[in-house]
């Protein structure tokens, strides 16, 4: 029977676990709902569906009852049971479509030269709820009694929108020093203003984020980075020293400001630009590095400041930062290649021929919508002006590459004639002439269109009689 006195917030939690909480509740233990789905419930924030948010069909929950207990709790319910997490006390477990991680209430503290919790076994709820990172995280909802549990304060601090820890800051960054860059992550999601200690213990302890596993950390960036505003949480992470730690070429490019070369903060310019980029991760990431080559670049002169170069110097330095965040070597090409050709758009300030538009295209490749998405972005100038022109000459090159996308295969370019045939034409075995011949061709084809297999060999022809003469020569 559906109960009638649950508040319509609760309802969908009540509905999801109403058979679960009586499976607990029979054999003697207590069940209860903890983490994202409680706090959003409060907040009339519908969980999720977007990376960095909690999923609207995973919910987490606590109990007394220890690990095996729950294992054979949840059989013969579930459609699917996990034991991966068992030894840190969490049960996993798949039904009607949710996924549900139980875990025995604990208390968990890193060493200082650890990077892994130990855990320990608990009976208390308050006791459990004083381990987790922030007040706004640490309320729990009893099943099936509805019965709210909220030791410190957890609904008082989302409707303050203030960002507090259940235990002093220290202790709680001590139990998990991923907890500080979590701070980072929630005060940007959830509008809250961090506290006075909590900002305290970040700047004094941020060193401790070195016991962290990379791939740790590699997470709760890529939660950060598609966040909606994610400025505000990479402000965070560099004004408290957070971000010297895993990410340093953050900090560096706040330049010191030449009041003679006028040139704009590169940092402030960077986040904005994180900001106006579309909500794909890895576009965002190519924002947040696509000028970290200037630091290393930076020369005065003629009067002015120059950053040559600072997009190939940029790619470098970027794939080694994320290769030492351990992210996948196919991500890591992506975002590095974005940021070397993320000034590749203003080399053609000339006009957009047939030709400029065939490089442009091919050297994007797949990366051409996000290419354009990150170089409308990268205009952050006050001057509307130069803000309205830059955008006309992008729309004017999006016009170009559907035009010649209508004459031409321009996703897919390449020489009028394959291997095979240039090897036959030319009497060649396999080899180095032969890749030379195709790079002829395929820069033949950037030039001037598709011309055909006829017109190509006698094109083809005459380069190969000209190389010959050359080398007889």
């Amino acid at each position: 029977m559906q109960r009638t006195d649950v508040p319509e917030r609760f309802r969908p939690l009540v509905e999801a676990t109403a058979a679960l909480a009586e499976r607990f509740a029979h054999a003697g233990h207590r069940l209860y709902l903890v983490g994202g789905s409680v706090r959003d419930a409060f907040v009339d924030r519908p969980a999720g569906g977007r990376e960095g948010e909690p999923s609207g069909k995973d919910l987490d929950l606590t109990t007394d009852a220890r690990p095996t207990a729950v294992e054979d709790l949840v059989r013969g319910w579930a459609d699917a049971v996990w034991t991966q997490g068992k030894r840190f006390g969490t049960i996993g477990c798949r039904a009607g479509g949710r996924t549900y991680e139980i875990t025995t209430h604990r208390a968990e503290a890193y060493h200082p030269d650890s990077r892994k919790p130990e855990v320990e076994f608990g009976d208390s709820i308050e006791t459990d709820l004083s381990r987790r990172d922030f007040t706004v995280n640490a309320m729990a909802l009893e099943l099936p009694s509805l019965v709210l549990v909220d030791p410190y304060q957890g609904v008082v601090d989302l409707a303050a929108r203030r960002l507090r820890t259940p235990l002093d800051p220290d202790v709680s960054f001590a139990d998990d020093p991923l907890r500080m860059l979590r701070a980072a992550r929630f005060a940007a999601a959830y509008g809250l203003e961090p506290d006075a200690a909590l900002m305290d213990a970040v700047r004094a302890g941020h060193g401790r984020l070195a016991i962290v596993s990379a791939e740790r950390i590699r997470i709760e960036l890529d939660k950060i980075m598609v966040l909606p505003v994610p400025s505000t949480a990479l402000w965070f992470v560099v004004d408290t020293g957070l971000a010297g730690e895993f990410l340093p070429e953050l900090p560096a490019l706040r330049l010191e400001q030449d009041p003679v070369h006028r040139h704009k903060d590169v940092l402030a310019h960077t986040l904005a630009v994180v900001d106006k980029t579309s909500r794909d991760r890895l576009l965002r990431l190519a924002a947040l590095f696509h000028d970290v080559g200037k630091p290393r670049t930076r020369k005065f002169e003629d009067g002015g400041v120059t950053f040559h170069n600072h997009d190939l110097v940029g790619a470098r330095m970027t794939r080694r930062r994320m290769e030492a965040l351990r992210y996948p070597n196919d991500e890591v090409d992506v975002v590095a290649r974005l940021v070397e050709l993320h000034l590749r758009f203003h080399t053609y300030a000339l006009g957009w021929t047939d030709r400029a538009v065939r490089r442009y295209v091919r050297d994007a490749g797949p990366l051409l919508d996000r290419l354009n998405n990150l170089t409308r972005a990268d205009c952050t100038t006050r001057n509307a002006a130069r803000a309205q022109a830059l955008g006309r000459r992008m729309d004017q090159l999006q016009e170009r590459i559907t035009a010649l996308r209508a004459q031409e295969e321009l996703d897919a370019i390449r020489p009028d004639l394959n291997g095979t045939q240039v090897m036959d034409r030319l009497a060649l075995p396999p080899g180095r002439d032969v890749g030379e011949a195709l790079r002829f061709l395929l820069e033949l084809r950037l030039d001037e269109g598709p011309l055909g297999e006829e017109e190509a060999g006698r094109r083809l022809d005459d380069w190969w009689e000209q190389r010959r003469a050359g080398a007889a020569g």
